[in-house]
């Protein structure tokens, strides 16, 4: 099991906790019971729209640049 594959999900600290540091089942920061579903990666869709915004933003600060140097 991989690193990534260890880590569940703490709903009321919102942070992952490693199956290793568990007490009883329980966060060792806050003290409650921990949720046995990992926390879930982001949508496809939404990584791609975050990379074709940055790629815009950098063709646009491109052009911003090309414009200020003329």
């Amino acid at each position: 099991m991989s690193a990534e594959a260890a880590k569940l999900w703490c709903d009321d600290c919102d942070r992952s906790v490693g199956v290793e540091t568990l007490e009883d089942g329980c966060c060792p920061v806050c003290g409650s019971p921990i949720s046995t579903r990992e926390r879930q990666a982001l949508p496809w869709k939404f990584r791609l729209m975050l990379g074709a915004t940055v790629i815009y933003l950098g063709w646009r600060l491109y052009q911003l640049i090309v414009w200020l140097s003329h």
